[in-house]
């Protein structure tokens, strides 16, 4: 019996020649990544030196301030600073703020490489999957742990692969995708399983869309979600002066999956994910006239070049409907840049919308955009809960930023393709 990718990248971090589906086996960990709201904080700062314990490789070890940047009181701003002095105190040269959601910052920066195998203390660390690793998140006092020793163990999960073949629609895009895999799925039906996104539909996007799709993995319960490093990938780290330190692993024709689901992409029409679960999927034709208060684009599932760059095609030449605001926090600095030097942002500022820095804040309702009682929003993050945004008597969509671009312009939901 062949192996999976995931059983694959795990024999080698385990220094194994094999491993199946239900295996305990400990690895050494490639990277391991905190961000300032899980991050070094009381339970590791506390505990390393309750242990007398040094990080087992600075280089391995990246932090990224985020959550909280920039900081909207005292209480944030002294979680950012003493993240920021812990890096100091421990030699730790990987730390950011202020440029951007910690999963874009990974992978812009060269620390999410093929084959690799990368924890954090995030949820949405299974964005890696893109890149062809396994990724995942994992509580503060496993991180404890990683510091200390460079390794975990892990039980090796079984696969689910997911089939999208075929051309999408104009107007479909990779969230799309993705959330009609999780309403498909459900938001607990990948639990502690690795989902593997393959078929010529997913070869065909690119990096930014595959990081979408690998993202929200999680939101179906999946310990990782992965898609085969191909040449786009090679060509995305190239260009960013990366050529050799990794290695690309294939599942074997014979691997066993758990299931397989297949989707035919030329079926699929705008979706948008419903309160107060992300994978409560509809199409949107089925929520079209809904009112919203506010739209947002952004964060590390919605908010990278191409987003904002299909965003601005929509909204060209327009304006946003009034009473209703639209933010845009671009996914990093570098996506900012790139985006302001091509004009994307003059077009988006022009049609009313808020320019925000590249922060998780509104995403999860800390800042920058925090949702009143009673208002509804639609947004391309990749979390909808209840008071996800803010309060616990608003309401959040999830949809593309081509839907959440043409429902600003409305001031209601609807079919982006009216605008196309």
């Amino acid at each position: 019996m062949g192996m999976t990718i995931s059983e694959k990248i795990l024999a080698r971090a385990a220094r194994l020649n094999k491993t199946k589906a239900g295996d305990i086996v400990w690895v050494k960990v490639d990277k391991a990544m905190m961000d300032d709201i899980l991050g070094p904080r009381v339970e590791i700062a506390e505990n390393l030196k309750k242990l007398k314990k040094d990080v087992w490789d600075r280089n391995k070890v990246v932090i990224i301030s985020d959550h909280y940047t920039p900081p909207a009181n005292a209480k944030q701003a002294q979680i950012v600073k003493f993240t920021r002095d812990w890096a100091r105190e421990y030699g730790i040269d990987n730390y950011y703020e202020f440029i951007g959601p910690c999963h874009q910052i990974m992978v812009e920066k060269g620390h999410a490489l093929p084959g690799k195998v990368l924890l954090g203390t995030d949820s949405h660390t299974c964005m890696y999957g893109a890149m062809g690793a396994f990724a995942t998140g994992i509580g503060s006092t496993e991180m404890l742990g990683v510091l200390v020793t460079g390794e975990i163990w892990l039980k090796v999960p079984e696969t689910i692969k997911v089939i999208w073949e075929g051309n999408l629609k104009k107007g479909v895009m990779a969230k799309d995708v993705i959330l009609k895999t999780i309403g498909e799925v459900g938001h607990a039906g990948a639990t502690y399983k690795a989902v593997e996104h393959v078929g010529n539909t997913i070869e065909n996007m690119i990096m930014d869309e595959r990081m979408c799709i690998s993202n929200m993995a999680i939101e179906m319960g999946a310990k990782a979600g992965i898609i085969p490093a191909d040449d786009k990938t090679k060509d995305y780290l190239l260009n960013r002066g990366i050529n050799d330190g990794y290695e690309i692993y294939k599942s074997d024709n014979d691997a066993k999956y758990c299931d397989t689901l297949y989707f035919k992409a030329e079926e699929l029409e705008p979706v948008v994910s419903c309160p107060n679960e992300v994978d409560n999927v509809t199409e949107i034709k089925n929520v079209e006239g809904t009112p919203i208060h506010q739209a947002y684009i952004g964060s590390c599932t919605g908010g990278r070049y191409n987003d904002l760059l299909q965003a601005s095609n929509v909204l060209k030449g327009k304006k946003i409907a009034k009473g209703v605001r639209l933010l845009v926090s671009p996914a990093s600095k570098e996506v900012w840049d790139k985006c302001a030097k091509d004009g994307i942002l003059q077009i988006l500022s022009e049609a009313g919308s808020t320019i925000l820095a590249p922060s998780c804040g509104a995403c999860l309702g800390l800042h920058s955009g925090a949702l009143a009682s009673g208002e509804v929003c639609i947004s391309s993050t990749n979390r909808n809960f209840l008071g996800r945004m803010g309060s616990k008597d608003s309401k959040v969509y999830l949809g593309s930023p081509l839907s959440v671009a043409a429902s600003s312009i409305e001031g209601n939901i609807v079919d982006p393709r009216k605008y196309l």
